[in-house]
C-alpha cells in the first residue's frame, strides 16, 4: 500500500516538473535569440549528429536499393544484347555463306552463258571420295533431269570432268584430275593436239600432266590456252582446261610434255553445271591405233610396263 503511494507521489512529480520544463520553453520561445540561442545551441549539437546519421543512413538504404535495382536491370539488358549478339552473329554468318553461293552462281551463270549453244542443267556436290580433291564425286541430279553417262561437267572457268554412272537423281562424275583420266586436247591458239593426263600427286602443285603436244613449227608457248579437242571421243569441243605453265621437249624430239594449270578449283567444288549433250563420235582404225600407242608410250614413261594397260577408247577420252 505504501509502495503504490510512493509510485503515485513520484509520478506526480514528474509530471510536475515535465510541465514546469514545458511552460520554461514556452517562456523562453518568446524571449530574444540572445536568450535562447544557448538552448537552441545545445539542441543542435545533440540532434544535428543524429539527423545526419539518420539522413546518411536513409541515403546509403536508398543508393543500395537504387543499385539492385539497377544490377538487375542491367542483367536484363545483358541478356537481351546476348541474345540479339547471337542473333546478329547467326545472321551474319548466313549472310556471308549467301554471298559466296551467290558469287559461286554468278560464276556459273557466266560460265552457261559462255556455252550458251549446249543445254545444261545445274546440279549440287552431295559427296565424294576420300581426300582433299573432288577426283570422284557424286552430284544430286541423274537420268530423271537428262544426265546420262559421258556428259561433260564444268564449274568455275571451264572442264570439271565426265559422267561415269548416272542413277534416277545421282550421278557419279570422274574429274580430269584423277589418275584414270585422259583428256584429248589441242592449243586454241595453233590447234595442236596433245593429251591432259589426270595425276593426284602432281595436282598436289596445282598443276596437270600434258603430253604428246604435237608442235612442229614451235609456236606453242607457256601460257597458251589449252581446250578440249574437236577430235575427243567424248569430250564435247572448246571447252577450257587450263593454261600452259611448263613446256618441255620430249627425248624423241618430235613431241613435247610439260605441265598446265587447270582453272577449276578441284579443292572445293559445290555446285557444277551438266551439259545434257553428248559427243557423238565414231573412232577410226587409225584413231584406235593411235590412241593404243599413246598409251604404251605413257605406260614406259611411268614405268608401268608391268601393269595392265588402258583400252584405246580409255586414253584421250
Amino acid at each position: 500500500m505504501r509502495r503504490k503511494n510512493n509510485e503515485k507521489t513520484t509520478s506526480k512529480a514528474m509530471l510536475i516538473i515535465l510541465s514546469f520544463v514545458c511552460i520554461l520553453l514556452i517562456v523562453l520561445s518568446f524571449l530574444e535569440d540572445s536568450a535562447t540561442g544557448p538552448v537552441k545551441q545545445a539542441t543542435g549539437m545533440v540532434i544535428t549528429p543524429v539527423q545526419k546519421g539518420i539522413n546518411s543512413l536513409g541515403n546509403w538504404i536508398a543508393g543500395f536499393t537504387d543499385n539492385l535495382s539497377d544490377a538487375a536491370t542491367l542483367r536484363e539488358e545483358n541478356t537481351a544484347l546476348r541474345e540479339k549478339v547471337d542473333t546478329l552473329t547467326a545472321e551474319n554468318s548466313q549472310l556471308v555463306l549467301d554471298k559466296e553461293e551467290l558469287s559461286r552462281l554468278r560464276e556459273l551463270l557466266e560460265l552457261k552463258e559462255q556455252y550458251s549453244d549446249y543445254e545444261m542443267t545445274g546440279a549440287r556436290v552431295i559427296s565424294k571420295d576420300s581426300g582433299n580433291w573432288f577426283n570422284s564425286f557424286t552430284i544430286d541430279k541423274g537420268t530423271n533431269d537428262g544426265i546420262q553417262v559421258d556428259c561433260n561437267v564444268i564449274a568455275g572457268s571451264g572442264l570439271v570432268g565426265i559422267v561415269t554412272e548416272a542413277g534416277p537423281n545421282w550421278a557419279t562424275v570422274r574429274s580430269i584430275i584423277d589418275d584414270n583420266s585422259n583428256v584429248s586436247a589441242m592449243v586454241s591458239t595453233t590447234s595442236d593436239t596433245c593429251i591432259i593426263a589426270g595425276n593426284l600427286q602432281l595436282i598436289d602443285e596445282g598443276t596437270l600432266s600434258l603430253v604428246k603436244l604435237t608442235d612442229e613449227n614451235s609456236k606453242v608457248h607457256v601460257g597458251d590456252k589449252v581446250v578440249t579437242s574437236n577430235i575427243s571421243e567424248k569430250y564435247l569441243p572448246g571447252i577450257l582446261i587450263g593454261y600452259i605453265c611448263e613446256l618441255n621437249n620430249d627425248s624423241n624430239n618430235l613431241t613435247k610434255s610439260g605441265q598446265i594449270t587447270p582453272v577449276v578449283d578441284f579443292k572445293h567444288l559445290q555446285e557444277v553445271l551438266v551439259i545434257l549433250e553428248t559427243k557423238d563420235y565414231v573412232a577410226s582404225p587409225e584413231d584406235a591405233n593411235a590412241g593404243s600407242q599413246i598409251v604404251n608410250d605413257l605406260n614406259q614413261e611411268e614405268g608401268s610396263g608391268e601393269e595392265e594397260t588402258e583400252t584405246p577408247q580409255e586414253a584421250g577420252e
